[in-house]
């Protein structure tokens, strides 16, 4: 039924849930930008929002004062003093798919009617803070508190290297007012949480918190000890300085004056190239080294963002696309330990699902019992939940405010739970350790460690089919792989001729992957995918190996005095060479690359990172052949990496090079360079 006016009738239940959002909306708002200190990840504060703005659409008798939509930040804090800022500090919109920011854009061009460009920026995950230059001297930074109104952190401003106390250049403007961000880079925010935790103080749940919860310190000394960071986006009062006709020049004035400005900011014609921007900053978000929650899109020109203006709370010529979120709150259900193929126990949680991070997320890491206790986190407690690309789960922390009175803390078991022999953690060691060899929990590890991907690459041998082989007495280690049949596999449950067939065939031809993949198979503790395949060209066989003295082993290029130590304990037990004994009686290939063609050393000097699918080479034969230039190649994208050779669906190490200018190069590329 309609209301005379045409606005659908608002019932008590609508309203009761309206003021209920309005409450809700307005406490973790405050518990965000005030206490420094929030209860739900920004994902379900925004869904929230999103439910009373879909309301008020149905209803708009709700957009009165009495609406929380229209409010930026939060009110202020009583530690620092008030400061009205030059001009409103604004929030933005937010767009959260490609139909929202087309819808955005289509609502410009009804007000535009020439042609609209645009510029992109990382929307940093930290403190919105502004500057006050006068003759080009600081001489205030506030927050954005509730937009009108800011509080006075000048003295903790000044302890922010990055931001300069004087600017520079021939165009100063008498005064000037700078928007920035001030962050975390993820290293200080590591490095702050060990130290942290090193004094038994409480850890900090994420960088932004640790960013605002450390400007906003009345002891600028801890300001100054918590290397933050900053980049100046956008300009409120200006009073002088040359004319500026877009936003991109804007930006490039700010460089000149000595501001730091982010260097992934791009200048976009059009809507589909803003989205490109969108995603490939979603694809780079892991690499950056600070933290980002989506991409800020605003119209480039001035004049243009004149006419469109704003509404009460948000610029109509800027939206900021949100990426899928990586925190969520949900319920710790129990803590639980696993044990690993090395015997490490590792507790972890057993959560109520919730969808976090693009997929439903159902147990989630707590690393070890140091960082349980330092995190406090207890049976029943609401927690955060983050998931971060294919980074596997862990909980960030819990929320104290919804903890139930009595909960106890939890205690690191004394025994295994498969086993129930003892655990042990040796002095000075942040892991415990079940020192039962013949754990059934190791020994299923074991087998699903040389099964995998990264070892001998067995498909179909996962975790579920290693534990029934196990229980059916079929394997009791990883030799005992290849003597599995089709006859033995057929009668288990769930494994029909056909796939059993298939998983034999996997089987047979891992024989033929070699001895690096052998060698991480096996499990030798501290030897890696690098040291495997330096030991297998070098040595040349497993019998090789195995013969060879430490100050041979010692002589391989990357192989220290702590992996033949390795080497040499793994070949000292017997059960270990039983399982070699296996592998050779079953004609698994034990044997090295063959030598490389000595080549001039034209790549000498050079490192390389492999990514990604090579059409034309494996990726250990174009290992190979760069060595044999008297070039190196590791695992990850540094500075000091030379070239990322990039194949068919490279993954994040591809997005990291980008980030720190590292040369990219094609299989076409490479074919050149190695002439």
């Amino acid at each position: 039924m309609a209301a005379p006016d045409g606005e659908v009738d608002l019932d008590g239940q609508v309203a009761e849930r309206a003021a209920e959002l309005a409450d809700l909306i307005r406490y973790h708002r405050e518990r965000y930008f005030a206490d420094d200190d929030p209860e739900i990840a920004d994902a379900e504060f925004d869904e929230l929002v999103r439910e009373r703005e879909a309301l008020e659409a149905r209803y708009p008798s709700l957009r009165g004062g009495d609406s929380p939509i229209g409010e930026v930040g939060a009110p202020l804090s009583s530690s620092f003093a008030p400061v009205r800022h030059e001009t409103r500090m604004f929030s933005l919109d937010n767009a959260f798919d490609r139909d929202e920011l087309l819808a955005w854009h289509a609502r410009i061009e009804r007000a535009i009617s020439d042609p609209v460009h645009f510029v992109g920026e990382p929307k940093l995950d930290g403190l919105a803070i502004s500057l006050l230059y006068e003759d080009g001297r600081l001489v205030r930074g506030a927050t954005r508190g509730d937009g009108q109104t800011g509080e006075d952190v000048t003295a903790n401003v000044e302890t922010i290297a990055p931001i300069p106390h004087e600017l520079v250049g021939a165009s100063v403007p008498a005064r000037l007012e700078v928007r920035g961000e001030v962050f975390m880079p993820l290293t200080s925010f590591e490095e702050l949480n060990r130290r942290q935790g090193d004094a038994g103080e409480r850890l900090f749940a994420n960088p932004r918190n640790a960013a605002a919860g450390s400007l906003r310190v009345k002891d600028v000394g801890i300001t100054a000890s918590r290397d933050l960071a900053f980049y100046a986006y956008q300009l409120g009062l200006r009073e002088g300085g040359p004319a500026l006709g877009t936003h991109h020049d804007t930006l490039a004035w700010m460089r000149d004056l000595g501001l730091p400005v982010n260097d992934h900011i791009e200048q976009l014609d059009d809507i589909d190239a803003v989205y490109a921007f969108c995603e490939r900053m979603l694809a780079s978000r892991h690499a950056l080294g600070y933290e980002i929650d989506g991409a800020v899109v605003k119209v480039d020109d001035l004049a243009q963002r004149n006419e469109l203006g704003f509404t009460s709370k948000a610029p109509r010529w800027a939206i900021a696309f949100k990426f899928p979120p990586e925190e969520k709150s949900t319920k710790l259900v129990r803590i639980m330990v696993s044990i690993g193929r090395t015997g490490r126990a590792t507790p972890f949680a057993q959560l109520e699902p919730v969808f976090v991070g693009g997929s439903t997320v159902g147990l989630a890491t707590l690393h070890n019992e140091d960082e349980v206790a330092r995190k406090d986190v207890r049976e029943g407690d609401t927690v955060i939940v983050r998931k971060a690309g294919d980074v596997i789960p862990e909980v960030v922390g819990p929320v104290p405010a919804a903890r139930k009175r009595g909960a106890r803390k939890w205690r690191f078991p004394t025994s295994c739970p498969v086993c129930r022999e003892p655990l042990v953690r040796e002095e000075g060691e942040a892991n415990t350790y079940c020192v039962n060899v013949d754990c059934p929990a190791q020994r299923v590890a074991r087998i699903v460690h040389f099964a995998s991907r990264g070892a001998m690459d067995i498909e179909g041998l996962g975790e579920e089919r290693v534990r029934q082989f196990v229980d059916a007495g079929l394997l009791v280690d990883a030799g005992d792989v290849y003597a599995l049949t089709v006859e033995q596999l057929v009668p288990l449950e769930r494994m029909a001729p056909v796939s059993a067939r298939k998983l034999v065939d996997a089987i047979e031809a891992s024989k033929a992957q070699g001895l690096a993949r052998v060698l991480v198979g096996v499990n030798i503790r501290n030897v890696g995918p690098t040291a495997a395949q330096a030991l297998a060209r070098a040595l040349g066989s497993l019998d090789a190996l195995q013969a060879a003295t430490p100050e041979q082993i010692t002589a391989v290029d990357g192989v220290g005095g702590i992996i033949a130590e390795s080497l040499a304990h793994f070949f000292a037990i017997e059960a270990n060479r039983g399982v070699l004994d296996k592998l050779r009686a079953a004609g698994v290939d034990l044997n090295g690359p063959a030598p490389a063609e000595t080549r001039d050393a034209t790549l000498a000097g050079t490192t390389f990172v492999i990514t990604g699918t090579l059409e034309g080479f494996t990726r250990d034969e174009a290992t190979a052949e760069i060595v044999a230039r008297g070039g190196k190649v590791t695992g990850s994208v540094s500075k000091k990496t030379s070239f990322v050779l990039a194949g068919e669906s490279p993954g994040t190490k591809l997005a990291k090079a980008e980030t720190l200018g590292v040369e990219v190069i094609d299989e076409a590329r490479f074919r050149e360079l190695l002439g």
